[in-house]
């Protein structure tokens, strides 16, 4: 969490929680291009194949922020 967020009021957090739950809920609003499904598509697709959930995000980062 960034941390300017976490110098919120926890009620001023929770607000933008709701903000963020009601556009994460109208997904209509969020369009994908037809590149961005495909992709989409194709991840699916090998995971259901291998069913290998990848690594975990913050592992991820971790090595991202460590080759930079």
């Amino acid at each position: 969490m960034d941390s300017s967020l976490k110098n919120l009021p926890v009620r001023e957090r929770i607000r933008l929680e709701d903000l963020w739950d009601s556009i994460a809920s109208d997904q209509s609003a969020l369009s994908l291009c037809s590149a961005q499904k495909a992709e989409l598509n194709k991840r699916l697709e090998a995971y259901e194949a291998t069913k290998d959930p990848g690594r975990p995000a913050d592992e991820v980062i971790s090595e991202i922020r460590r080759k930079l």
